[in-house]
């Protein structure tokens, strides 16, 4: 997912500033286009797609969602691909402004610019949506935001995934001969992404409901395979006795890296219980039909959410329709068995 930069700590400092010459502090509700954005627009529609990760497998198939969408509703789309540059967002948020969009519904590389660009749309009466992360209208962080200044978002429920996750982590655990004791649960993310907070904490609470008395270790990754991998192979390495290891993360990449960390380390698959959220990486494993550690996965499909966040967005401008709060695709958890009926795209 994003990436922490040297600069996370030059633009909130920027962002505190912003926010500080502002006279009225805006709700997630108003910044998105129920308040100062226009309720109806009237001739062919423009919208703004920003992504961070644009070339990341869910993002391109949440591209391809947008733009099938947008075909059958006439809508004029334009996707912009954002990587993990902070800065670009506001740079680029600016320019979909300057080029008269209509609405603008964007994944940010950083939450810490959600106040900036909160402001930027609301000056300029645009419409604005998140998809997938949040952010907030009042400060950096939103995981610490009140829910009245959440900007309204299209995704997936992080709460109802994780919990899927880690119920699926207990029945693969369940049908092992492993003992407690000897087993670890591993939860992989990236600690200041508020949506994969909600993901490996409900994990953890539906995994030790069935299974209880496994000790879990949290491990801080950049969300990427490479910085996962990293990160849970020196914990593999702290702790020697282990031999049993349960892995998920806030997403497929974290999952994948501590995976391979494992099987790097000469832990047999049968010793790993991997289960994936997203299942674009984890079907790999799968492809080839070798055992592997990598158990199951949860499917994301990205061409679902950004159809949707399309559809919610030309509600809104087409009919005046108001953002829901949150809006949810759908999930299904996918294995070596079922992953190619379930239309995994597996690159």
């Amino acid at each position: 997912m994003i990436r922490t930069t040297a600069s996370r700590t030059v633009i909130a400092t920027g962002l505190l500033l912003t926010l500080g010459l502002s006279t009225a502090c805006s709700t997630g509700q108003e910044s998105a286009g129920s308040g100062d954005a226009p309720g109806k627009a009237s001739g062919k529609i423009s919208m703004t797609y920003l992504q961070k990760q644009g070339d990341q497998e869910y993002f391109v198939g949440e591209a391809a969602g947008a733009k099938a969408k947008a075909a059958e509703l006439g809508v004029d789309l334009k996707v912009v691909n954002l990587g993990n540059d902070a800065n670009k967002t506001v740079s680029e948020v600016q320019a979909a402004i300057a080029q008269k969009t209509d609405g603008i519904i964007v994944v940010v590389p950083d939450p810490a610019v959600g106040p900036q660009v909160v402001q930027a749309a609301k000056d300029a009466g645009v419409a604005l949506l998140t998809s997938d992360d949040q952010i907030c209208t009042s400060g950096p962080d939103p995981s610490a935001c009140p829910t009245e200044d959440l900007v309204p978002r299209i995704g997936f429920s992080g709460e109802q995934m994780g919990g899927e996750v880690g119920k699926r982590a207990a029945e693969e655990f369940v049908k092992t001969d492993w003992e407690p004791a000897e087993t670890r649960t591993i939860s992989a993310w990236k600690q200041d992404v508020t949506v994969c907070g909600d993901r490996v904490n409900a994990a953890k609470k539906a995994f030790t409901e069935a299974v209880p008395g496994v000790q879990n270790i949290d491990v801080a990754t950049d969300n990427t395979p490479t910085g996962a991998q990293d990160k849970i192979a020196a914990t593999i390495t702290a702790n020697p006795d282990v031999k049993n290891w349960v892995v998920w993360g806030c997403n497929d990449e974290n999952v994948q890296g501590g995976v391979t960390a494992m099987e790097n380390a000469g832990i047999d698959s049968d010793r790993i219980i991997g289960v994936g959220l997203g299942a674009y990486l984890a079907c790999k494993n799968w492809d080839g039909g070798k055992p592997s550690g990598m158990k199951a996965a949860l499917f994301i499909n990205g061409k679902d959410v950004g159809a949707l966040a399309v559809q919610t967005m030309y509600d809104k401008l087409k009919n005046g329709k108001d953002f829901p709060q949150e809006a949810f695709a759908p999930t299904t958890m996918v294995d070596p068995a079922s992953w190619k009926s379930a239309g995994v795209t597996c690159n």
